[in-house]
């Protein structure tokens, strides 16, 4: 078992007993790791915001304040990332600490596989700034997810349109474009799609090769560029 999902799992144990304790022994036992990893991941969860505390003495262990959780959310990758995008833009106010421990108490009671996909959705999503607010095509919002070859009708800055099948990769924000990262088959490399240049867009039956998404091909200096993250 990966630490995801034994974190998912020791929240889903608490809950089942609470409000009995359960050890650090027991729990260590139960998930074939040391006493150690369990006090390291019980300390992990409580500076995510879920309510564990210790109860003292012999008989005691930790509990989880089940009036303070959620139960497993149907929470999709997609959701989880829609809300860490929308969180983001909250940098820097009085609200931004808060939203943040909301979001992580979210994927804290979310299905290890789709934290997994959450997590590798997310690991495709670069905003420079604050990201912008700006509408995109349905289609070419779900394209990552969807894993599927898109044929878009492009215009470029003349206004000329040209056809290109692309393999969706990743999205990059900056504070006033959406850009669709692809492997442009028409330019054999990784192409950023300004989304309202896009004037068509069919999704084809072609599923994306295994590809990695190398932010130097961005050609935009690292420091510039923030990965969005859901912790």
């Amino acid at each position: 078992m990966n630490r995801t999902d034994r974190l998912y799992a020791l929240v889903e144990e608490l809950r089942a007993v609470s409000p009995r304790p359960r050890s650090a022994r027991w729990l260590a036992a139960r998930f074939e790791v040391s006493s150690r990893t369990i006090e390291r991941d019980i300390g992990a969860l409580q500076e995510s915001g879920v309510p564990i505390w210790a109860e003292p003495g012999r008989t005691g262990g930790y509990v989880l304040d089940r009036v303070r959780t959620l139960p497993p959310v149907n929470l999709t990758a997609g959701e989880a990332v829609a809300m860490a995008v929308a969180l983001h833009r909250l940098r820097g106010t009085p609200f931004a600490a808060a939203a943040g421990a909301a979001l992580r108490k979210l994927v804290a009671v979310m299905s290890p596989a789709d934290v997994a996909d959450a997590h590798r959705l997310a690991s495709r999503v670069h905003l420079i700034g604050d990201g912008p607010v700006a509408p995109v095509p349905a289609t070419v919002a779900d394209a990552v997810l969807a894993g599927r070859v898109l044929r878009i009708g492009y215009a470029d800055r003349d206004g000329a349109v040209s056809l290109r099948d692309v393999e969706p990769l990743g999205y990059l924000g900056n504070p006033r474009h959406w850009y669709l990262l692809a492997w442009c088959r028409l330019r054999g490399g990784v192409r950023a799609f300004r989304t309202d240049r896009i004037r068509a867009v069919t999704s084809l039956a072609e599923r994306v090769p295994e590809r990695e998404l190398d932010a130097d091909c961005l050609d935009i200096p690292q420091e510039r560029v923030r990965q969005l993250s859901l912790i």
